[in-house]
């Protein structure tokens, strides 16, 4: 959703994740681990099969790390997490995306525990103020980027993520990022001055 609202305003957009595109545009997707690519001057292939080159560091990096052993909703698990190092490991994860050399960069995660163990976000944000009547507080932390300016803010609060009936594709669609967040994020943070 993020990518594709880029790439629809002119930029050149990748999404990158160790699982299969879902999107839809596997020519814009690059399934490998984040670390291989994250900081520029690497050759990748796409999931398409194609071959690009990214020379210097990306202009901008959204990042969205795996909330599994960061997110408030686990709370009651996070003994066992510490225990086992999964949360001190999904916190050095989050930082590697925070401090990697792109220009500019987004992190996304909810309410958790990186606003103790890194700092506060910069900004949390509701689908309900870019277009879509629902709540999902979703933290933002920012390097070099504006504060995400509200496009559409519509009635209705309805709580569907936490309502979801257990499913294989649950987790994937509880983390899908709002089509009207991701509009929100081309437009404001890719405009054309930065085409």
């Amino acid at each position: 959703m993020v990518c594709k609202a880029f790439r629809d305003i002119g930029h050149n957009a990748y999404s990158c994740d160790i699982q299969k595109c879902s999107g839809g545009y596997p020519q814009w997707h690059i399934q490998t681990d984040v670390l291989n690519v994250i900081n520029g001057d690497c050759e990748f292939i796409t999931e398409a099969g194609q071959l690009e080159k990214q020379v210097g560091s990306w202009d901008l990096v959204i990042a969205h790390p795996p909330c599994t052993d960061l997110a408030s909703s686990g709370a009651r698990w996070f003994a066992e997490k510490q225990r086992d190092l999964r949360q001190q490991k999904a916190c050095v994860f989050f930082m590697q995306m925070m401090l990697c050399n792109a220009r500019r960069i987004a992190v996304e995660n909810p309410i958790g525990i990186m606003s103790t163990c890194y700092r506060k976000p910069d900004q949390i944000i509701q689908p309900w103020q870019f277009g879509h009547g629902e709540t999902k507080s979703t933290c933002l932390w920012l390097k070099n980027l504006p504060l995400l300016i509200p496009t559409n803010i519509v009635e209705g609060r309805e709580q569907k993520v936490w309502r979801m009936p257990p499913s294989a594709e649950r987790a994937k669609l509880r983390s899908r990022t709002y089509e009207g967040i991701g509009m929100a994020m081309a437009c404001q943070w890719g405009g054309k001055e930065n085409v």
